[in-house]
C-alpha cells in the first residue's frame, strides 16, 4: 500500500505519511555520525560481553576471558594496603606504648590508626573529640581517674573498668559507696558534706554546714578522694576516685547532683577491649587518646 508522502510546505522535508489531528510527521533521518556512533557502541558491547563479567546465570555469571572482577580488585587493593602497613604494625607489636610514643614514624602511624579505631568504637560515649559526656569522662583534659600516662591508658583500654576481665581496674560491681541508700550517713550529714565538697572549688557555701561537712568528709571520703579532695590518682590510691577540687565533673557539680551521688553512689563500667581489638590496635588507640590533649 503506497504511503501518502508529500513535502511539508514550511520545511520542504518529506512527510512519513503519518498524521494526527492535522499534525504531519516529517521524515528527518538520523545524522550519519550518530548512526556510526550507535553501531560502534553495539560492536563494543559485544566485545565487552566477551572480555568482562556481564551476563547473570542463576547463581553465577559469565566470567569473561580476561577473568577480571571488581571484588578481586578490591581484595588486591586491601592486601596491598596491609602489606604497606606491615612493617609499622610489626614494630608497634614489638614495642611498648611508651616506645611507640617516642618514635616519630610509629607515632604518626599510631595516631592515624588510633583515630580511626576511636571514631568507630569510643566516640559514641566519649565524644568525637574525646570531650566526654554526662557519665563518661573527658579524655581531652588533665583529669584521669586511673592515670593518664600512655601505659595507664593502655591498661584501662585493654582490661576495662569493673569489667569482665581478670585484670580489670577496680572491682566488678563495686563502685562508690551509696552512703545514703546504705544508711551510713543521714540526710543532714549528706547535705553538710555536699556543702564541703562545693567549698573545695571555692564556691559560695553555707560555711557552718561546710565546716561540719569537713568532719564527715574526713571520716568517710578521704580514703578514696584524698585529704584535699585531689582524687585517688593524685593521692597515690588506685581506686578510680575523681578529684573533687576541680571544675571537671563527670555527672555534674551542682549541689543537687552531689547530694544524689553521695546518697546513691556511682559505679561506672568500661568494657574490656582486649576481647574485641588486638594488642597492636589497642596500643595505637592508647597513643591516640594520650595525645588528645590531657595525657600525662
Amino acid at each position: 500500500m503506497a504511503r501518502n508522502v508529500e513535502k511539508d510546505a514550511l520545511s520542504g522535508v518529506e512527510t512519513t505519511g503519518h498524521e494526527w489531528d492535522g499534525l504531519k510527521e516529517l521524515n528527518n533521518p538520523l545524522p550519519k555520525w550518530w548512526l556510526w556512533v550507535f553501531y560502534v557502541c553495539i560492536a563494543w558491547s559485544l566485545v565487552y560481553y566477551v572480555l568482562y563479567p556481564s551476563w547473570p546465570l542463576g547463581t553465577t555469571y559469565t566470567k569473561g576471558i580476561l577473568g577480571w572482577s571488581m571484588r578481586q580488585e578490591i581484595a588486591d587493593s586491601v592486601a596491598a594496603a596491609k602489606k604497606s602497613q606491615e612493617k609499622y604494625l610489626t614494630a608497634i607489636a614489638a614495642k611498648s606504648v611508651d616506645e611507640v610514643q617516642k618514635d616519630k614514624d610509629l607515632l604518626a602511624f599510631a595516631m592515624a590508626g588510633g583515630r580511626s579505631v576511636f571514631n568507630e568504637n569510643c566516640a559514641a560515649c566519649h565524644g568525637a573529640g574525646g570531650q566526654g559526656a554526662k557519665g563518661f569522662p573527658s579524655l581531652a583534659d588533665d583529669v584521669w581517674l586511673w592515670g593518664g600516662t600512655t601505659a595507664d591508658i593502655y591498661k584501662t583500654i585493654k582490661n576495662g573498668i569493673r569489667a569482665d576481665d581478670p585484670d580489670t581496674r577496680g572491682t566488678v560491681g563495686v563502685g562508690m559507696t551509696a552512703f545514703g541508700k546504705d544508711g551510713i550517713l543521714n540526710r543532714d550529714q549528706i547535705d553538710q558534706v555536699a556543702e564541703y565538697v562545693l567549698s573545695l572549688t571555692k564556691r559560695d557555701t553555707d560555711k557552718a554546714k561546710a565546716e561540719k561537712g569537713k568532719t564527715v568528709f574526713e571520716e568517710n571520703c578521704v580514703a578514696c578522694h584524698g585529704d584535699q579532695g585531689q582524687g585517688s590518682v593524685a593521692a597515690g590510691i588506685d581506686v578510680g576516685a575523681p578529684p573533687l577540687n576541680t571544675a571537671a565533673w563527670m555527672f555534674g557539680g551542682d549541689k543537687a547532683t552531689i547530694v544524689e551521688t553521695v546518697t546513691n553512689g556511682r559505679a561506672g563500667v568500661m568494657p574490656t577491649w582486649a576481647k574485641r581489638l588486638d594488642d597492636t590496635t589497642i596500643k595505637q588507640l592508647a597513643v591516640y587518646v594520650h595525645n588528645l590533649g590531657g595525657g600525662k
